[in-house]
């Protein structure tokens, strides 16, 4: 199922947005389940017929968050991706453009990462669906790293390792820190790409005997 929210006007989308954004702090603070409509009201200081006037349920606002920063990180992509010409440039651009979204928006990405499961199965399958295709570029790119040459499970393995390591900032990373997230970006681009190199040239090795 996909919800259709392009013929409201940017007044009700901003508006939409501003209670989206409210409930994704909750959600980290308090956890989905634990947090009611009251409470989704109080944080946007909107009246609870205001926050049902946009939303007929908090499952559809956690669609809402969800749908709309998959989007985010998906819009564009792909094109962006085709004028870098090596492997290892366009890894490094998506871990950047990456850990960029994720800071700027660290509120709706820990909610799509930790809450986004609980919503029921219409819902949740929009969301996997997006993260199949978001994962499957990571996959794309590193497959012509390999020049093909890499079992599938391998190349699933690394994928998530990369994802892992990308995702698994948001338990200690704070943006506002001195470590900017472009200087996390290069730290991590450059040991991921690192570990790459070795263990494709471990393979070569392996593979003539």
């Amino acid at each position: 199922m996909e919800k259709d929210w392009t013929g409201l006007s940017k007044k009700e989308l901003d508006k939409m947005e501003k209670i989206a954004k409210s409930a994704a702090k909750l959600f980290n603070e308090k956890g989905y389940l634990e947090t009611s409509m009251d409470d989704v009201s109080s944080a946007a200081r909107l009246s609870k017929g205001g926050i049902y006037h946009y939303f007929s349920s908090k499952n559809e606002i956690l669609f809402f968050i969800s749908a709309n920063f998959m989007d985010l990180l998906l819009r564009g992509l792909e094109e962006e991706l085709k004028k870098i010409e090596d492997c290892f440039s366009k890894i490094k651009y998506f871990i950047s453009r990456h850990i960029q979204f994720y800071a700027r928006y660290i509120s709706e990405a820990k909610t799509v990462i930790h809450e986004a499961h609980l919503l029921p199965p219409e819902y949740f399958k929009v969301i996997a669906d997006k993260e199949r295709q978001y994962h499957q570029i990571v996959s794309d790119i590193l497959f012509d790293y390999f020049e093909g040459n890499i079992p599938k499970d391998q190349l699933k393995t690394i994928a998530f390792i990369l994802f892992g390591t990308c995702n698994g900032i948001y338990y200690w990373y704070d943006p506002r820190g001195s470590i900017t997230p472009q200087n996390l970006s290069e730290i991590i681009g450059d040991i991921l790409c690192g570990g790459l190199r070795g263990y494709e040239k471990k393979r070569k090795i392996k593979s003539r005997g």
